[in-house]
């Protein structure tokens, strides 16, 4: 999970400047040597009029340039401090553990953004990792720091997709899916549930184009989880089954995440003997998941043995099953991960339902106490969970209601 590592670089803005440090240093040098832009371009081999744009701030440039016209026009490095200076990163980041590109894919990934066509099978992979870093993120610190710079770097990689073809383009299109199944996952968590379908719309159009079967069954699994999210049952089945008419396209742990969601929304309309059969069903499939963890897509990496012990105990919960809904989520949550904030927040507040559902009002208010500070910082799904324990706790005219709500008040 992501740490106080190396950051990739600060968060900044995409495309080009109104005011480039760099080209302002450039046009003083070049002006000090007696060159004209046009003298500069035939000496440096570069395109006057990208020369103009740099010199004018309506093009980054790239620290090889600098490094090539400070030598060229004999700086004594001036041009590359002032490169190091002004230059802001070509896609914004958060901070991450892996360390930051090297300068030459530094420089790839800037000529790529200020030249599309320009993209090259390096920055690709460059932002591959990029969003599979993001998504540990969002575990951590949950949706809204997180939103508006997916959202950036989707705008990014959707501008590749129209300028690259064949393998690349596919594996563009692909990834341009997986940002947007990940936008539309945020969307939801911060309520703009209207955003949410749009883009899991969105996701799956990208992923048919690009014949990505997961990614087309992924977002269907995710539509039912936000009808569950809504209480919707019907609607949570029917977008599940959906999901596992992909079947033998999609690997085991998708058609496993269809299987389970299917189960949750029996489970929510009172359904125990389909819930619990494809529950079994869901637990045959990522048992095989876990055997070949390399053959699941990037998205996959929470799916395993611990994460599915605690949808039994939300199926369970569903079910009004208190009693074992609290050991199987009690046993989740031990080893879930400290990092999974935002799902321990969740969870937590399942846990402290399934208390206050089985009459232990003390064991309610203890478990409410553990999580709230995780679900007042990162989860609002949870803190309405909690709302609805203190609800349950006032009706048993316990005390510990009012403190459940002043701890996340």
């Amino acid at each position: 999970m992501p740490g106080q590592g190396q950051q990739h670089a600060g968060a900044g803005a995409i495309g080009t400047r109104v005011v480039s440090d760099f080209g302002t240093e450039l046009g003083r040098i070049q002006a000090g040597r007696g060159l004209s832009l046009h003298e500069l371009a035939r000496r440096s081999h570069y395109d006057v009029g990208y020369l103009s744009k740099v010199v004018r701030g309506r093009k980054n440039g790239s620290r090889e340039l600098a490094l090539h016209l400070d030598k060229l026009l004999d700086a004594d490095g001036a041009l590359v401090d002032a490169w190091d200076r002004s230059a802001r990163p070509p896609v914004p980041v958060m901070p991450a553990a892996s360390p930051a590109p090297d300068a030459d894919l530094y420089d790839r990934i800037t000529r790529a953004v200020d030249d599309p066509p320009r993209i090259d099978p390096p920055v690709v992979e460059w932002l591959e990792r990029t969003l599979d870093e993001h998504r540990r993120v969002n575990d951590s610190v949950g949706a809204v720091p997180l939103l508006g710079l997916i959202r950036q770097q989707l705008s990014v990689v959707a501008g590749f997709t129209r300028s690259a073809d064949g393998q690349l383009a596919d594996r563009l299109v692909s990834l341009a899916a997986q940002y947007a199944q990940f936008v539309a996952w945020m969307c939801i968590e911060t309520r703009e549930h209207g955003a949410g379908l749009a883009w899991y719309d969105r996701a799956r159009d990208w992923a048919e184009q690009a014949g990505d079967a997961n990614m087309a069954a992924t977002t269907l699994s995710m539509k039912a989880h936000l009808a569950w999210s809504v209480h919707d049952p019907r609607r949570c089945v029917q977008m599940a089954q959906a999901a596992r008419w992909y079947d033998h396209r999609i690997t085991p742990g998708v058609q496993g995440m269809a299987a389970q969601m299917e189960a949750r929304g029996h489970a929510l309309a009172g359904d125990a003997g389909p819930a619990r059969r494809l529950l079994g069903q869901a637990q045959e499939l990522i048992t095989l998941a876990a055997g070949r963890p390399e053959d699941e897509p990037p998205w996959m990496y929470f799916y395993g043995e611990d994460w599915f012990t605690l949808q039994r105990g939300m199926a369970e919960l569903h079910l009004g099953n208190w009693r074992d809904a609290a050991g199987l989520l009690q046993a989740g949550l031990g080893a879930l991960p400290a990092s999974y904030r935002r799902d321990r927040a969740w969870y937590g507040a399942c846990l402290a339902t399934a208390h206050a559902g089985a009459g232990d009002a003390e064991q309610a208010e203890a478990v409410a106490l553990e999580f709230a500070a995780d679900v007042k910082a990162v989860n609002s799904y949870a803190r309405g969970q909690l709302l609805d324990v203190a609800g349950i706790l006032a009706g048993m005219d316990a005390r510990q209601a009012e403190v459940i709500r002043e701890a996340i008040r």
